[in-house]
């Protein structure tokens, strides 16, 4: 089974724009989930969404310096730990992103197979949203 899942996408917006919309509490509540999240080591972190079929998660900041954000990822309900790591990159005319999604093998058995799935569309609707959400903020700046 695959263990890791990773998404690279290219924004035609500045790395700090983007770096913003992925640790400003604010800014992730308004494209993501409601968010309390502060990027800063040891910070404990809670997305919750309106969603029934969405279970809170929850976790904490591991690193969070200029351009890479990692933080352990927690299903409510369950004790499983996963880790994303968010990796920012200036390229010309824009911000390359690499999303990485690592540990599902910690779930056991079929539902690891599962929640790599439940996870994997997840994190593309996630990078479709901050795409939408990004056009937004320069069309309305």
């Amino acid at each position: 089974m695959k263990d890791v899942i990773q998404k690279e996408h290219t924004f035609n917006h500045s790395i700090d724009k983007v770096w913003k919309a992925i640790t400003n509490a604010e800014e992730i509540s308004t494209w993501f989930l409601s968010a309390d999240f502060k990027p800063e080591v040891g910070y404990q972190y809670t997305f919750t969404s309106e969603s029934e079929h969405c279970e809170p998660i929850f976790g904490e900041v591991k690193e969070a310096n200029p351009y890479k954000l990692v933080y352990t990822w927690i299903v409510t309900g369950t004790k499983t730990v996963t880790t994303v790591t968010w990796q920012l990159e200036s390229i010309e005319n824009g911000t390359k992103l690499y999303l990485e999604h690592s540990g599902i093998s910690n779930y056991e058995g079929e539902t690891a197979i599962v929640m790599f799935e439940n996870f994997s569309g997840g994190w593309s609707n996630c990078i479709n949203l901050l795409t939408n959400y990004l056009k937004e903020l320069v069309n309305a700046g």
